[in-house]
């Protein structure tokens, strides 16, 4: 079973998984979740520091007092979900499932069986976490990191089994669990397909990025898919972070970069990866071995600019 995670953002507010319908204006949404993505870089980094400062105790507080009373890890949680409302256009699970079709994948599964019934909802099954053993025909392994929604993938349950997970479940059938925490033997393989969708730029470190990413590509198998979706200007307004050098990592890991979509003036940017048969997983002596320009933070790009970074 995956570890057990320790909870560091406070949970100060609660509410019900949210309807398709939104209230909350596109732009307060954005801004509670930019503030929440500064607050949490700058908690990651004082809980490093202090250790050897005990000095930066009061800054930590501080910060920590700021996430509460934003309403902490479930306020974000909530501007996220409405930000996935139909009438904003659905979620990037959209894209995510054209890209599968598109390349037929889900005319290999034959014989499967729905688990949602008639309704499109979710049954409340004891079996919901239980994945299915994978052979070529059956239901392919979804690995959902970073649900905000249960159902997100009910439109494909006759070919995809979804196993939606994230660090705060905010429904039964979500699984509370932190990826980077799962794990290694148990999910070596396991997976067909994993979603990352707007869970990269959710991580404060930006080693911490690079050891999800490198973690998918080991809990894939091969010739799996990798979806992931980020922020465009995670990529077109970084300092240390362009397309050359996402595609340079994603190389690197073993990844075949098969899809990419986004538009000039777009707030996304989305991606579809194959994992190809033998990847140069950085093995725990990786700074020996990964290129020190894949290690280290270097600057692309000058003038003002977000410090978004992606390392091996």
């Amino acid at each position: 079973m995956p570890k057990a995670r320790k909870r560091k953002v406070p949970i100060t507010t609660s509410s019900d998984v949210p309807s398709s319908t939104s209230s909350s204006k596109p732009e307060s949404s954005r801004l509670v979740i930019r503030q929440f993505h500064v607050l949490l870089k700058q908690q990651a980094q004082l809980q490093r520091l202090l250790p050897s400062d005990p000095s930066k105790r009061k800054e930590l507080e501080d910060v920590e007092r700021k996430i509460e009373e934003l309403g902490g890890l479930e306020s974000y949680q909530r501007m996220s979900a409405i930000g996935q409302g139909n009438d904003r256009g659905g979620g990037s699970e959209k894209v995510f499932i054209g890209w599968l079709k598109e390349r037929g994948v889900h005319e290999r599964v034959v014989g499967s069986r729905t688990e949602h019934g008639d309704s499109g909802k979710l049954k409340d099954v004891s079996e919901h976490f239980v994945v299915p053993v994978n052979t070529s025909n059956s239901k392919k392994r979804l690995l959902e990191v970073g649900a905000l929604k249960p159902d997100n993938y009910s439109s494909c349950s006759a070919w995809i089994h979804n196993t939606p997970m994230d660090l705060n479940s905010r429904h039964p059938t979500i699984l509370e669990q932190d990826f980077l925490l799962l794990d290694e033997e148990e999910n070596q393989g396991k997976w067909d397909l994993i979603s990352l969708s707007l869970v990269l730029n959710f991580v404060p470190e930006a080693v911490d990025r690079g050891r999800m990413l490198n973690l998918a590509h080991k809990f894939l198998r091969t010739e799996g898919y990798l979806f992931v979706a980020l922020p465009l200007p995670c990529l077109s307004n970084s300092r240390y972070l362009d397309f050359e050098k996402m595609h340079e990592i994603m190389t690197y890991l073993g990844f075949q970069e098969i899809q990419q979509k986004w538009k000039k003036g777009g707030k996304m940017v989305y991606f579809l990866y194959q994992k190809v048969e033998q990847g140069k997983t950085p093995p725990t002596t990786r700074k020996q071995v990964v290129p020190l320009h894949l290690t280290k933070k270097a600057i692309l790009r000058q003038g003002n600019r977000n410090n978004f970074a992606i390392l091996l």
